[in-house]
């Protein structure tokens, strides 16, 4: 017997295909993976923007993530968009029950259009809940600052910031910093307490920027669930999301941010002799 490598999303849809479940999706099938999901919500959303937020009820969401961890049993879970104090709790009732179930908790909490994803009330249940249970969080500059109270400008302040918010969340960071201005651009990994890792890259210059996060975060669960180190499933994801940029660059997908392209170089279906 044989099975797949699988990985549960547990995000929002967005119905323009660029973030969200659906990059999720898109990353793990270009990645060799079975992507599960579990929506948290249902937004209106495309190129320009989101103008509505639907909630899926929690007992639903519960219901998605047990159908899926019971039975399909994911190597690696990815987080995103979680924007309501009820679903916090709810989720980490369920995840104590696969401790040995990494997962990449990328804290949605501002839209790349500056709309505002989660509940305020909702960001001190993180740090009590979910960032805990998590192997890793991925915020960007904009949630980072919601995080530490204030915002960060450069790359010292990236790894104060990043050191800050292990510290308090008990749990590995990678701060990205693609939100700075200029060339190169920085990612910090903050693994463990000591362990401070920065990643430099060419910037690529494109307005095709949409759900770069989600993608990222899924990715790296992605390599997680193959087996890799935290280090290099980082590294491979970020190369992955690279190229996923520059190839898609040029291409013009609705009228604003459009998505990347994620499949410039598809892996087939990675399958794996059953345990």
């Amino acid at each position: 017997m044989k099975k797949y490598i699988s990985v549960l999303s547990i995000a929002g849809s967005d119905s323009g295909g660029g973030a969200g479940i659906q990059a999720d999706l898109k990353t793990m099938s270009a990645l060799g993976c079975f992507g599960t999901t579990a929506i948290t919500a249902i937004t209106v959303q495309n190129t320009l923007g989101v103008s509505q937020i639907h909630p899926v009820p929690v007992d639903i969401i519960a219901g998605q993530v047990q159908a899926v961890m019971e039975d399909i049993q994911p190597k690696a879970i990815k987080i995103g968009m979680v924007n309501k104090p009820e679903v916090v709790e709810m989720l980490a009732t369920l995840l104590q029950k696969y401790p040995e179930v990494p997962v990449v908790f990328d804290p949605v909490m501002v839209a790349s259009s500056g709309c505002l994803l989660i509940e305020e009330e909702t960001v001190q249940m993180l740090w009590e809940y979910l960032f805990p249970l998590s192997a890793l969080i991925t915020p960007n500059l904009d949630e980072a600052g919601t995080l530490v109270g204030y915002p960060i400008l450069n790359l010292e302040e990236m790894q104060l910031a990043s050191k800050k918010i292990q510290l308090k969340a008990g749990t590995n960071v990678l701060l990205k910093g693609g939100h700075l201005q200029g060339n190169p651009i920085y990612d910090v990994l903050c693994e463990g307490s000591s362990l401070l890792h920065i990643f430099t890259g060419n910037r690529i210059y494109t307005h095709n920027t949409h759900g770069t996060g989600c993608s990222l975060s899924s990715a790296i669960a992605c390599e997680m669930a193959k087996g890799c180190s935290l280090l290099k499933a980082v590294e491979n994801a970020r190369k992955f999301i690279n190229g996923a940029l520059a190839e898609g660059r040029n291409v013009q997908t609705g009228k604003g941010e459009g998505p990347l392209n994620h499949f410039y170089q598809p892996q087939k279906l990675i399958i794996n002799e059953l345990e």
